[in-house]
């Protein structure tokens, strides 16, 4: 198979042999791709090379060679966006939560769409824990293992001043009693009902939407952590923004 001027956001890249690279990239039409981009590690191949960072949006020519692609070419469509800080941690989680939950070669148009409104929410410097969380919750929908947030599992609406855990294969569900200082995986009613609606919560349901959706995705993440949670401190840090 021959991808032909193929628009795709680099997710990860990583050194192959002596001058070559594995990339993955999410591309609009075909889903996530391995390429083996050969020989551009030298001095020669600056330009391709800088093409192939991270968050980059290009446009690719390569041919399916079984697992992986072998790239031809690639151009940049636009520079990726100036991160620091925590904003370029963010970035690598985005590509990490994708390489970990999303299998290669299976189109999915919607998670393109959605990595390109992350990345021009980073760009524009927007509130960055909300924009995890915008991310985290439609994430899970592109996948099929969304919940209405809006209403608990037996479809009944959230009240805004309980909290609530997310069961993987029941939804929001109320917690009725929580020991001193015990937090969990909970989070307000408020802050669910805000992100079903996609309205900015209030700063203090912040936490608990991170702790809430971590569970889930942990799920399907099969139990195993991040690196990109360990190097935020369990993404503790996100909150305060």
């Amino acid at each position: 198979m021959r991808y032909h001027a193929e628009p795709a956001f680099v997710l990860h890249a990583r050194r192959w042999r002596e001058t070559s690279l594995l990339v993955e990239v999410l591309t609009q039409n075909h889903g996530r791709i391995g390429l083996v981009a050969r020989g551009v590690t030298g001095p020669r191949r600056h330009a391709l090379r800088a093409a192939l960072q991270p968050l980059q949006h290009i446009r690719l020519e390569a041919v399916q060679r079984g697992e992986l692609a072998w790239l031809d070419g690639a151009e940049q469509i636009d520079s990726a966006p100036v991160l620091a800080g925590e904003a370029t941690l963010a970035g690598f989680y985005l590509g990490e939560l994708l390489l970990r939950l999303v299998p290669r070669q299976d189109p999915q148009p919607g998670l393109y769409a959605l990595y390109r409104r992350t990345r021009d929410r980073l760009r524009a410097g927007e509130p960055l824990a909300w924009t995890l969380r915008r991310f985290e919750r439609d994430l899970l929908e592109a996948l099929g293992v969304g919940f209405d947030f809006g209403v608990d599992g037996a479809g009944e609406p959230l009240d805004p001043a309980a909290r609530y855990r997310i069961e993987p294969d029941h939804g929001p569900r109320r917690v009725r009693e929580l020991r001193p200082g015990e937090r969990g995986g909970d989070a307000t009613g408020r802050g669910l009902l805000a992100l079903a609606a996609d309205t900015t919560p209030e700063p203090e349901d912040l936490p608990g939407l991170r702790r809430a959706l971590r569970e889930a995705l942990s799920h399907q993440l099969g139990g195993r952590g991040l690196k990109s949670w360990e190097l935020m401190g369990e993404l503790g840090r996100f909150t305060r923004r």
